[in-house]
């Protein structure tokens, strides 16, 4: 049965949709010697579909991980730097798991790698609006105005967010901490936001994905999401 070339790559567990729309403009795509288009379909059991030239693999069973990312790993299965990768924290797992949005080098908390291209492309599509919820440490005090404006959304370089929750807001000396969520997904977010706001962030948690939490994982730990919790995820 013929499907979208970006799906098949996304099942196949090689790219995200949209990763794999950027691979097919790019040329890296052919169907049947010729190169793809966006857009095109094609059937995995007649058709010969290469990615680099490489054949397209036959997708491997869906495995989805939540892992406790520690401080220092850079999230990506590969980095040019030679910097550790979240990837290197998975063991003796095969398949082949990619993030889920991402983790900046100095953040910690939840993240979860799939190798379900499908499941990476709803959980990262805007239009969901997943929930992620961050433990902040901010520099000084959290005024009201920069809570309104955290709650209202706030105005980057990248253009406005949308808004925020802000709650369990505390001072512990000449630091507060706060829990804030946000359904977006931008580079350095939760960051960007604290700071426009006056509030340099100086420690960042991931503790909440949607309905998910990190229960008693420490860093570098991770587990299996159930049937049952993918179905869930699937169903946001």
């Amino acid at each position: 049965m013929k499907q979208r070339l970006q799906k098949l790559i996304a099942v196949a567990g090689l790219a995200s949709r949209r990763k794999a729309e950027e691979w097919i403009a790019a040329g890296r795509v052919t169907v049947n010697g010729t190169v793809a288009k966006i857009g095109e379909q094609a059937d995995p059991d007649r058709d010969r579909i290469l990615v680099d030239g490489r054949p397209l693999p036959r997708p491997e069973a869906p495995v989805c991980l939540l892992l406790y990312k520690p401080i220092g790993y850079v999230t990506s299965r590969r980095d040019p730097k030679g910097r550790p990768v979240v990837t290197d924290l998975l063991g003796k797992i095969n398949a082949r798991l990619y993030p889920v949005g991402r983790l900046d080098l100095n953040t910690e908390g939840l993240l979860l790698l799939t190798n379900d291209g499908d499941l990476a492309w709803r959980l990262s599509h805007p239009r969901h609006e997943v929930g992620k919820t961050y433990l902040v440490r901010m520099q000084g005090s959290l005024s009201d105005e920069s809570r309104r404006k955290l709650e209202a959304g706030v105005l980057l370089e990248d253009g406005p967010t949308a808004p925020a929750q802000v709650s369990n807001v505390r001072k512990a000396g000449s630091h507060t901490w706060l829990e804030l969520t946000i359904h977006e997904g931008r580079n350095r977010q939760v960051r960007r936001m604290c700071e426009a706001v006056g509030c340099p962030v100086s420690r960042l948690k991931r503790i909440r994905y949607a309905f998910l939490d990190l229960g008693t994982l420490r860093p570098g730990q991770c587990r299996q999401l159930s049937p049952a919790e993918v179905a869930r995820l699937k169903a946001l």
